[in-house]
């Protein structure tokens, strides 16, 4: 079995992804059940147990810190597997080592047929616990890889939430929890603080924990799960100071800041150049990358209000106002939040389809943009009323039509909204 047998095999088994229902009360605890990743890690001899983990979970910059906590190790000598989702380009992205090299194929082929068996084994008894989904297999396949490569360290991000989150069998030797915001609330819950509760799931008993800087509602959560289980508790404010890395903006500089404190808890004695050296060395697809130069056409995975504000203010401080916004976002998320942060900083705005792994609406969020637009302008007397909105909901026709409008206007771009969204204007125009 190849890598593309393998990643078809493990397609099969998509289901989460493509929307299940339920609502907030009864979805997490039907759909996602760690005794299933228990019963398939027992099998495989707990390979998730094997080196110490850096497990991170959180709303936003789960793959910045992710990234660059195994791009410090590597740089340090330690032999890292990294695990991250969603991939953008390739299916080896979530299992890769320090900075996103893959391990050699024979490594996934290996790992994909000791996957597999030990699947024919789970599906032997009847009363066990129901189909693993993708996710769960997925995840099992990096641990397994890490193992089969010897890696001495594992930095692991989660998919959604953390408590029941397949990664969390990992015996996590320091959980790092980044910004928390209104996400997945159809699984994870309707306000901040029952999120922060799944979140705070994969904080360990007497393992330190590191949070970024949180509203009070969900610090209060995240404290109090904290002291229940005698972890020790960081905060990480915003006052720090990182050297320059490749990544732009604040939030790469802020997250680094977690990073590194994670590393120096679970790691201590690793030395300041590692760290340095670690940090401006770590690139990653779709995080304010630049894929066009002239004009600059940027792509960003930003998906939440919080990570939209950031991915703006980057792309205005570096491009200034009025260009080009590309957009479209899943339909489980807050359109409407992300129209007002960035409507009035672009002069054409093009809402498209997401590219069809993730259900999404693209008249729905036209709507949206419109209804926004014409509140904004109301209110400010702004030029927002004017702002060019269309919509063509098939994504490579948008593509083309933004590419045109750039070149001829000779105007930046900005497209966001999903990482699914990047991952056709990467396979497109990359």
């Amino acid at each position: 079995m190849n890598i593309t047998d393998l990643y078809s095999w493990l397609s099969s088994f998509i289901n989460m992804e493509r929307g299940l229902g339920g609502g907030p009360s009864s979805a997490a605890e039907e759909h996602f059940k760690l005794d299933r990743m228990m019963i398939l890690s027992e099998l495989a001899g707990h390979p998730e147990l094997s080196v110490p983990v850096i497990h991170v979970a959180g709303s936003k910059g789960k793959g910045s810190v992710t990234a660059m906590a195994a791009s410090i190790l590597e740089e340090a000598g330690i032999k890292t597997a990294r695990y991250m989702s969603p991939h953008v380009s390739d299916w080896r992205e979530r299992i890769s080592r320090g900075v996103g090299s893959f391990f050699p194929d024979t490594v996934y082929e290996k790992a994909g047929e000791e996957l597999r068996e030990i699947y024919r084994t789970y599906t032997k008894p009847n009363e066990w616990p129901g189909e693993p989904t993708f996710f769960e297999l997925m995840t099992l396949l990096f641990f397994l890889c890490a193992r089969l490569e010897n890696c001495k360290a594992m930095v692991v991000e989660t998919g959604l939430g953390g408590r029941l989150d397949a990664t969390n069998i990992a015996d996590s030797a320091v959980s790092v929890i980044t910004v928390i915001e209104k996400e997945h609330t159809e699984y994870l819950g309707n306000t901040l603080a029952e999120i922060a509760i799944e979140k705070a799931g994969i904080i360990k008993k007497d393992r330190p924990v590191v949070s970024a800087e949180q509203k009070p509602e969900v610090l209060a959560v995240l404290q109090q799960k904290a002291r229940e289980l005698n972890a020790p508790f960081m905060y990480v404010t915003d006052s720090v100071t990182i050297p320059d890395m490749q990544l732009k903006g604040k939030i790469y500089a802020y997250n680094a800041a977690l990073a590194v404190q994670a590393i120096r808890l679970a790691f201590p004695g690793i030395d300041e150049s590692c760290i340095e050296k670690g940090l401006q060395s770590v690139t990653l697809p779709a995080r304010f990358e630049k894929i066009i130069s002239d004009p600059p056409f940027i792509i960003d995975g930003a998906h939440t209000p919080l990570s939209v504000q950031c991915c703006v203010d980057t792309f205005c401080e570096l491009f200034g106002n009025n260009g080009i916004l590309l957009f479209g976002c899943a339909t489980d998320k807050e359109a409407a939040s992300m129209a007002e942060l960035l409507l009035p900083h672009f002069s054409c705005c093009i809402v498209t389809a997401t590219g069809g792994f993730r259900a999404s609406d693209p008249t729905a969020v036209y709507e949206a943009f419109c209804s926004v637009g014409k509140q904004i302008g109301a209110a400010d007397d702004s030029d927002t009323n004017n702002i060019a909105l269309s919509c063509i909901p098939d994504t490579a026709t948008a593509i083309d039509e933004v590419i045109k409008l750039s070149k001829e206007k000779k105007l930046p771009v900005l497209a966001c909204g999903s990482f699914y969204l990047a991952a056709e204007i990467r396979k497109i125009l990359c």
